[in-house]
């Protein structure tokens, strides 16, 4: 489903990932995990071109991109097929939750008004909006703002959702209502990268873990060895200080 060969990203002379290798398979939910800075979102973001890559290249099923001449078309197709979800909602203040679903639906897969605006409906209800549907950003918490911005990746029914460290922007006590409706859309078999801190999700949710540090893939495999014994010494010093009652073996 998602290939990534060689990717390399820099700001400048800061190489930020350094030739990353990385294969996704359809319905599969990979969470990437790592300390900040190490080129975790940077990553998220070259799957779609929202960073264009240094070098390398990208695919999600038959679209394909190169990272260092990626043509306008080949950016689109990869589009197409994905939909993110970011850390900090970027909703429009001045639309409504149903403003904000649509909003993609009728600017950029151009389908009619009508048939958007019940699409949206549809899936405002599935993430547990439905009564919100004409509320404003500023009317909305931090967990039902992302729930629109779920809402709005869902409505365009892409092969693949990425996810910004969907929970990091909100209070504690309504991380659980946004994880709870990502943990509902595994369960449809959508494919997931899913950039997170959150250990418990990864743990349960994900089939596969990825660690990253210092713009590098260290370590990856099924969460619960990962999380029961990992192999790599600089993924046991992560989990160690991450996770307050750790239950690997060092």
């Amino acid at each position: 489903m998602i290939q990534l060969s060689r990717i390399t990203k820099s700001f400048g002379r800061h190489e930020v990932l350094k030739g990353i290798d990385l294969n996704v398979g359809k319905g599969e939910v990979v969470a990437i995990l790592g300390p900040s800075g190490s080129g975790k979102t940077t990553l998220l973001r070259c799957i779609n071109f929202l960073e264009r890559p240094s070098g390398g290249t990208v695919a999600i099923g038959e679209a394909k991109a190169d990272g260092k001449h990626p043509s306008k078309k080949d950016i689109r197709e990869l589009r197409l097929k994905s939909a993110m979800v970011f850390q900090h909602y970027n909703l429009f203040r001045h639309k409504t939750a149903l403003e904000n679903v649509m909003e993609g639906l009728v600017i950029v897969r151009k389908i009619p008004k009508e048939k958007a605006r019940a699409k949206s409906v549809e899936v405002l209800e599935k993430v547990g909006l439905g009564a919100k549907i004409d509320a404003y950003p500023s009317q909305l918490s931090g967990g039902q703002q992302q729930r629109v911005g779920i809402a709005r990746a869902l409505a365009l029914e892409p092969e693949v959702i990425l996810f910004d460290e969907p929970t990091s922007a909100l209070d504690p006590e309504l991380v659980g209502e946004v994880l709870e409706v990502i943990r509902r859309i595994a369960k449809e078999g959508i494919t997931m990268v899913v950039v997170t801190h959150e250990m418990g999700f990864a743990r349960d949710v994900a089939n596969r873990v990825v660690f990253m540090d210092e713009g590098a893939v260290i370590e990856e495999g099924d969460p619960r060895e990962i999380f029961a014994k990992p192999k790599q010494e600089r993924t046991k010093q992560f989990l160690k200080r991450i996770t307050p009652e750790p239950n690997y073996s060092i």
